[in-house]
């Protein structure tokens, strides 16, 4: 197989949680260019519609469908539907995430069950899903999305969200668990940890944007392509053996702290 074909998507189809905005669009939009089918799934059904349009006035082929993903029932809906629409699901990225920022000592327990249930339950069940259609395939790709925060303990004049931290590190154990349980099937689980990009959640970062761009040895947040590459290749035939890996995307963060 050449390089090309390593990573064409074409015929292939991919679920992307998350996908209406920020970095689940991004990856949506690299999969598409790819050849991929794509379905993009959230709570905001208009923010999945207005991407999902987009892609398919650019010639790709996209649905957008509703979708909580602490809602076994509407994890469900989204796979009948796709299996429906497309006949596969080959890919899955798990984007959808949510976050809480408060101080350890006043974490509200409604708000910790809240980043647990959409960051690592919601996961879970959706690669449950995705991955019983993938077994019967004998093939399939489950991309998780951790974070850099997720990787060590993080200062709180930094970053005071202990529940989003601890959901991502999990993420990376429940990567792991999956790749080893689901290899003999012929799926490929891995994970990708970004690093600081403009989206909504780190929004509520402003202030400190002076203080972690000092600490990133390329001095620039991440951009609207910057994860494009890396989802393709987890995607693609490129990553067949590669699985329960963590991919990090985070100009050189991590190995300057």
């Amino acid at each position: 197989m050449g390089v090309k074909e390593l990573f064409d998507l074409s015929n292939k189809t991919a679920i992307v949680t998350g996908g209406g905005s920020g970095l689940g669009q991004q990856m949506a939009e690299a999969l598409a260019e790819a050849g991929a089918n794509i379905v993009i799934c959230s709570r905001n059904l208009e923010v999945c519609k207005a991407t999902s349009n987009a892609l398919n006035q650019q010639g790709y082929h996209s649905i957008a469908l509703q979708c909580d993903v602490t809602k076994q029932k509407d994890i469900d809906h989204v796979i009948e539907q796709t299996v429906n629409q497309f006949g596969s699901i080959d890919i899955l990225i798990n984007n959808s995430g949510t976050s809480w920022i408060a101080p350890v000592l006043d974490l509200p327990a409604e708000k910790w069950d809240k980043v647990m249930d959409v960051n690592l339950k919601g996961m879970f069940f959706f690669s449950q899903a995705a991955a019983k259609v993938m077994k019967d395939q004998q093939s399939g790709k489950i991309i998780n999305i951790s974070s850099v925060t997720g990787l060590y303990g993080t200062n709180p004049a930094f970053l005071d969200s202990i529940a989003y931290n601890t959901s991502k590190g999990a993420v990376i154990t429940l990567t792991k668990e999956l790749a080893v349980k689901l290899a003999n099937s012929n799926i490929q689980v891995n994970a990708i940890a970004p690093g600081f990009f403009p989206t909504k959640i780190t929004q509520a970062l402003d202030k400190i944007n002076k203080i972690i761009l000092s600490k990133i040895p390329a001095q620039r947040f991440g951009n609207d392509t910057d994860l494009k590459g890396t989802a393709l290749f987890l995607a693609s035939h490129a990553s067949d053996y590669l699985t329960g890996q963590c991919l990090i995307v985070d100009g050189g963060l991590t190995v300057n702290l």
